[in-house]
């Protein structure tokens, strides 16, 4: 079973939300498409940037299964 971690969206790029999960190691926000936030949270990407969510950590730390914190 894969680890859920709290995260937040920071801003959007284009067609990319910025991610940084509240993590130790998390240094640096990550890109992920925004078109795949949206559809998992039913949140429009206008009331993205901000928003706490959650993922699951997969294979090589991706962040999946994003839901409204």
């Amino acid at each position: 079973m894969s680890e859920r971690v709290n995260v937040k969206v920071l801003l959007l790029v284009g067609d990319e939300a910025e991610i940084v999960a509240d993590a130790p190691d998390a240094t640096e926000p990550e890109r992920y498409p925004v078109v795949e936030i949206e559809a998992a949270t039913g949140a429009p990407r206008e009331d993205l940037p901000g928003m706490r969510l959650t993922a699951r950590v997969g294979a090589g730390d991706w962040l999946y299964d994003w839901r409204r914190a």
